[in-house]
């Protein structure tokens, strides 16, 4: 029996049916704790030929765990690519970006291969567009971002319409320069206006978003 047989077997055996589906509500195909998810990602460690395997596999909780065990750096663009257009589950895309793509060595390249995308591969490029509006700005023109996001996302899928907004958003909120701008393009659009927000927490609503991000970094100065 090989290691990737053992591993499905003891992720069969913590499937969950309620979990399962509570998680299809969300778009989600699997039925494992992610936390359990982790459990065995830690006792597995690194095994990059045992997360291809997984990933080979389909099955969603697998692909989740060959996240957590693969070596990023190991991966070609061409692989990424191939992967994340095989990618269904919102869980397991932001999963990919976050463990696989953003630690490698291909991220702006994928960005910008994958930011016109539709659906979860556009997602993709605008998570990844969105990190270096956060962390490394320098070479964005973000006037063309914005002058996108302003044509586009009114219209564009649920899964990449999020991550437009995201991106608006932390333009807002760390560019100065382009706040008024940003905050503009939000109240234009209108998008994610009725969204419900938890108590206590930021409505992803763009203009409010950026107020209260910006309204709590001037009460840390």
């Amino acid at each position: 029996m090989s290691a990737a047989t053992d591993v499905m077997a003891e992720l069969a055996l913590l499937e969950n049916p309620k979990l399962r589906a509570a998680n299809e509500e969300r778009g989600d195909d699997h039925g494992v704790n992610l936390s359990a998810v982790r459990a065995v990602a830690k006792r597995l460690k690194i095994q990059h030929e045992l997360a291809k395997e997984l990933w080979t596999t389909g099955d969603t909780a697998a692909r989740l765990l060959a996240t957590l065990i693969a070596r990023p750096k190991a991966f070609s663009a061409d692989e990424l690519d191939t992967m994340i257009h095989d990618i269904r589950a919102p869980k397991l895309l932001d999963w990919f970006i976050t463990n696989i793509v953003k630690p490698g060595k291909h991220a702006e390249e994928l960005r910008q291969r994958w930011k016109d995308g539709t659906d979860l591969v556009g997602r993709a490029g605008w998570s990844l567009t969105t990190d270096r509006v956060v962390k490394s700005a320098a070479g964005l023109d973000l006037d063309s971002l914005l002058d996108q996001i302003e044509m586009e996302m009114k219209d564009a899928p649920a899964p990449k319409q999020w991550s437009m907004n995201h991106c608006l958003a932390e333009i807002g909120i760390h560019h100065p320069k382009y706040r008024a701008r940003a905050i503009g393009i939000g109240e234009k659009l209108q998008v994610l206006i009725d969204y419900p927000a938890s108590p206590g927490c930021t409505p992803p609503y763009a203009p409010v978003w950026i107020a209260e991000m910006v309204r709590r970094q001037k009460a840390l100065a």
